[in-house]
Order: structure tokens, then sequence, then C-alpha cells
């Protein structure tokens, strides 16, 4: 199994060079913030590990948001970030970046602050020096690479065609035979190069040892830690609820160009883009209480929630949590399929808990009760704060489009069903189907 990464370079843009920016990233597009995988700068169809990547220009446009809190915002100068999950381990595949793209990279990191650094030993360094680890990430479905994705895709073109010129009433009521007959095809494509099936990569040993101390050593710790957290957890609840009932309402409707800046790069493709960035509310209680619940996120999606869904969310391909500017603000990014409404109101019927763990410390969320109710129950609000602190992506990249995450394992089902016998004519049935 090849296990995902991800990368985000992070770094402020000059002063005045904004607009020079989107204009050089509006080049890498084939229509609006649309990648062209054939673009001059950043060739993102070449790079055969990548899954997703986008440059986003975060801009504090809510910061003002804190002032209800007592708080003077703090000073944000707008930022470049350059963010993508991938296969493999994240060094190798920004070196290859480096290797294929160097010259767009450069142009497009010139117009940030600290490039070239004299005492860096070059683009990769630099990049290595600006990349933001998230706090938590989740993967649709760890260890399916690019690569699988496309042999799989393509077997079902090749079957689903093949399947309408033979079946007829011979073969519609012989299952076997006709699983049979679609084998022996596949085989005859695969010896004829129109087919490939490359079998999974073996697991990086350094990386199922991390994992497997991770798996073990965050529950082990916890559990040690317990007797601490009983004796705290009559204050720590005090605390939460004497916040929660004193943090200030802001039912700010977004304005109608924004949401139109949004809704304009929105539904090209099945699946969409998501960014959101803003203040964590102040004080070490939240700040702690935030990185504890990113901890406890990053854990679950690792190891329980990495085949197909989240809680019970299968629409997000990938997704990630990051601490910002000292730990005083949060950015979220994800890759989801379907429109932006129906990802908040699948979130909204389905996980709303869920959202209210992630969010609940960032300052604009409607209030929560003991962390977990009210929030995003109150629909209208939550769909405000939102849009409020999302932003556009310049650029955005899908290696595989018109494929959703439904898509995605269908296929890989279909693969399994050639590879591995079923074991009855119900089974071969439902295979068929999925074909």
């Amino acid at each position: 199994m090849t296990p995902q990464s991800n990368f985000m370079i992070v770094a402020p843009v000059r002063d005045g060079q904004l607009d020079e920016l989107r204009a050089l990233l509006a080049t890498m597009n084939r229509f609006i913030a649309h990648a062209d995988p054939d673009n001059t700068l950043v060739p993102f169809g070449k790079f055969e590990r990548l899954h997703f990547a986008r440059f986003i220009i975060i801009e504090a446009k809510t910061a003002d948001e804190i002032k209800a809190f007592g708080v003077t915002p703090r000073p944000w100068q707008p930022s470049l970030a350059f963010l993508g999950d991938c296969d493999g381990d994240r060094d190798s595949f920004l070196a290859e970046l480096v290797e294929h793209a160097e010259h767009g990279l450069i142009e497009i990191f010139s117009l940030c602050e600290g490039y070239p650094d004299p005492n860096s030993e070059g683009l990769l360094a630099w990049m290595l020096a600006h990349d933001v680890q998230p706090r938590a990430s989740y993967v649709n479905w760890l260890g399916r690479t690019v690569k699988q994705v496309h042999e799989e895709a393509a077997l079902h073109r090749s079957l689903s065609a093949y399947l309408q010129e033979v079946v007829d009433d011979t073969y519609r009521n012989n299952p076997r035979a006709l699983r049979q007959k679609l084998l022996s095809y596949v085989e005859m494509e695969k010896q004829a190069g129109r087919l490939t099936l490359t079998p999974p990569a073996s697991t990086p040993i350094r990386w199922r040892i991390r994992n497997l101390l991770h798996m073990i050593g965050i529950p082990l710790i916890l559990l040690l830690l317990s007797p601490v957290f009983l004796i705290i957890a009559p204050i720590f609840a005090l605390r939460l609820r004497m916040l929660e009932r004193s943090d200030p309402e802001l039912p700010i409707r977004p304005s109608r160009e924004h949401i139109k800046e949004l809704s304009i790069q929105e539904d090209h493709d099945v699946t969409n883009q998501f960014n959101v960035f803003g203040d964590i509310k102040p004080g070490l209680f939240r700040l702690l209480t935030f990185k504890f619940l990113m901890l406890l996120t990053d854990y679950v999606a690792r190891h329980i929630y990495n085949h197909g869904f989240l809680t019970r969310i299968r629409t997000i391909h990938f997704a990630r949590w990051v601490f910002l500017d000292d730990n005083h603000r949060a950015f979220f990014a994800s890759n989801y399929d379907g429109s932006h409404e129906s990802y908040m109101d699948d979130f909204i019927n389905k996980a709303g808990w869920g959202l209210n763990i992630a969010f609940g410390n960032a300052v604009g969320y409607p209030t929560t009760k003991w962390l977990i109710k009210g929030g995003a129950e109150r629909e209208q609000q939550f769909k405000y704060t939102q849009r409020r602190h999302q932003f556009r992506s310049e650029v955005w990249y899908k290696a595989y489009p018109d494929l959703t995450a439904t898509d995605l394992a269908r296929n890989s089902r279909i693969r399994q069903g050639v590879e591995i016998r079923p074991s009855s004519d119900a089974e071969i049935r439902d295979w068929l189907s999925q074909i």
C-alpha cells in the first residue's frame, strides 16, 4: 500500500505585488480557477502522484469579527499558499515538483517575501522551510493511488462497453459464463497493452512503524492521563459552559458580491473545492481545547475513517485543518463531491456534532452547548458563517475529472471482482450490476 501525504507552502505576498500574482496565477487556468493540466508554470498533469492541488491567496477579510470579544485584530499580510495531496512521502514529491516545474515555481514565489533566501540552499529547501503541516487531515481511501484510480476507471469503461456488446439471452441467465467471458476479455486487453492493473506496492516499513506507534501511543497516553482528566473535568466543563454562554453572536450575512465570487467557480465538475479561514477564539483555554479536539480528529481520520467515509459523509476526497499565525488563526480546506449546498446539508444532517467539534472554537461560529449541541443545528446562521469565511481558489487541479468518490469505490469493487472470484451467483450478479 502506498500511503498519501500532503503539503502546504505558505509565504506572505510582497507589498504591491498582489494584483500581479493573481494575474500570473490566472494564466495557469483553462477556465475560471480550474487549472490547465498542461500549463507552463506548474504542469500538474505531468505529476502522476498528485491527486489535488491549489494555489490560494489567504486574506483576513473577517479579522474585525474578533473585536466582539474585546480583542484588537492581529495584522495579517495577504499570503500565498500552495497546497496539495499526493501519493507517497511529501519530501520526494516536492523534489519532483522542483525538478519538473522549478522555473514556474520560482516565477510564482519570487512575488513572495523571503524568496530567494540567501541562507537557503535553493527552491526545495525554501519550500520545505515554508511548509506548514496540518493539525488534522483526512484521506477518503488510504492507499488508493492516482495510478490506481486511472487504471480502474479505464477498466470500468472498457468492461462497460464490452458488456453491452456481448450480453444476450444466453449470458443474461448465466452470470458465471458471462463473468468468465468478461475475464477473458480483460486478459486479452491486458496482453494487448490497452488495460493495466498494477499490483499495489508494499507499504513502506518506516510509515508502517510510525503509523502503528501513533495508533497505539495516542490511546495509551490518554489512558495514562485519564486520572488528570477526571480531576480537571468539572473545572473544564464549568469554564467551557461559561465561555459558551458569553460568546457573542455574529449573525452577519455574507454580501451578494462575495457569494457570487465564490459560486462562479463552483459546479464546473462533479467535485468542488472549499477554503475557509478565520480567527480562533481568544484565550489559552480555547486554544488548548481546539488543539486537543484536532488531535482526536486526526486520530479517528487516520485510523478509523480511512476507507471511504468520514462519520457518515462519503463525498470528501481530502481535507485538512491547519493552524496559522502562531496559533491565532485556523484554515480548513477540502475537496468534495456535489454542490456546496448539498455539502453543507450533508454535514448538518449527518454530522452536525462533528462540525461543532471541528469549528466551535472559531470566531463567528454559532454558539455551541457542551461543544456538541447547538452550533450547526442553527442552520441559517451556520451557513452565513461558513460562507463569510470562505474564499476562492486562484488555481485548482484535480487529477481525475468527472469521477466522484462513489465512482472510485465502485471501480475498485469492479477490479476486486476481476481479481477475486465471487463465491455465489448473487455476488456475481452484484458485481455485474456495478459494471
